[in-house]
């Protein structure tokens, strides 16, 4: 069956995300949390592709981005009999008000999409190394906003008491969505005018092109696909504010540069292969038996193994796993064709 111009670079991660899902479900409780990690991992390397593939600008501030969506969806899920105990120092209209499961997502998004294009609107006309110190910048404020102003959250104290939604049916369609936000964009006349930026950008400037304009659009929406997956990420497990901040940024980008940071299919690729690697040797750290032989490896070895895997792909393979290109079936029509 010959597919819609280019449907396949759609429908490859879909699927690829479908059999994640599907998958989990043949696994034991303990095992399938690592399965919707993996999923939720995915959602946010996706955000981070939507801004980071598409200008070519490396932020290490996307997890800002998460941190909101995940206080958002997080304070306002709270059941308000709870928050006295929990976090007593909230905004009166925090404290007072809560939102179902839904709503706490589509809010965090709001949250995520509005603070990225607020932060974009001066940091999106640096480039280069001066952008990616601002953005780091950016994340050193959030980080210590949301642990010392407890009007907004819990402060130091891990979150609690958020009702633990995020299963994997949730996580599978959810991780989708983003996928296909993802796929609109850089199908959108405002994703080839980011990449044109990307590849010359003298000459998208030549013909036009405001680069200033389409990083702040594609800014904006990575934001809000980034606060998204925050809540997904509050709702599955408690979290601190260490828990959003350099090791989940350091984790993000090393799937993005591992899968092909260019490609959405890099992006799913790359999140679901490192994620899987990082359970394993979570595993491994506690001690595991494979093919008869007892792995115990010691702590901090899945950060040292990750980090090596990034630099040996930077090194062998700069474009990542994928070369950094989109999942096509024109390989099979050409075979046939040499076949015919």
């Amino acid at each position: 069956m010959k597919l819609p111009r280019r449907m396949d670079e759609l429908i490859a991660p879909l699927a690829l995300i479908g059999l994640t899902g599907l998958l989990g479900t043949t696994a034991s409780a303990s095992v399938q949390v690592y399965f919707i990690n993996s999923l939720v991992y995915a959602a946010v390397v996706v955000a981070l592709y939507v801004f980071v593939g598409s200008s070519g600008v490396v932020s290490f501030g996307h997890v800002s981005f998460v941190a909101v969506g995940a206080w958002t969806a997080g304070v306002l899920s709270v059941p308000t009999d709870q928050k006295p105990a929990i976090m007593s120092n909230l905004f009166p209209f925090l404290k007072h008000t809560t939102v179902g499961n839904v709503p706490s997502l589509l809010l965090a998004a709001l949250v995520g999409g509005v603070y990225a294009t607020a932060i974009g609107l001066p940091l999106m006309r640096l480039s280069g190394l001066a952008a990616g110190i601002a953005t780091f910048a950016v994340l050193e404020i959030t980080n210590n906003v949301l642990r010392y102003y407890d009007k907004v959250g819990p402060g130091v104290n891990t979150f609690s008491s958020v009702p633990e939604t995020t299963g994997l049916l949730q996580a599978t369609l959810a991780t989708m969505v983003v996928v296909l936000a993802a796929f609109a964009y850089q199908r959108s006349r405002f994703g080839r005018l980011l990449r044109a930026s990307r590849e010359d950008a003298a000459a998208a400037r030549s013909v036009g092109v405001s680069i200033f304009s389409q990083r702040l659009v594609a800014f904006g929406l990575s934001g809000a696909l980034a606060g998204f997956a925050g809540g997904l990420y509050i709702h599955l497990l408690p979290l601190s504010t260490d828990s959003v901040y350099l090791e989940l940024t350091f984790f993000t980008l090393a799937m993005l540069v591992v899968g092909g940071m260019t490609s959405l299919w890099g992006a799913v690729v790359g999140a679901l292969a490192v994620t899987g690697l990082d359970s394993f040797l979570s595993e491994a750290e506690n001690g595991i038996d494979v093919f008869g032989i007892h792995l115990d490896l010691p702590d901090g070895s899945t950060i040292i193994v990750v980090g090596a895997l990034m630099a040996l792909v930077l090194v062998v393979k700069p474009s990542g796993l994928t070369g950094g290109k989109e999942f096509s079936l024109g390989w099979l029509t050409r075979w046939r064709r040499r076949a015919a």
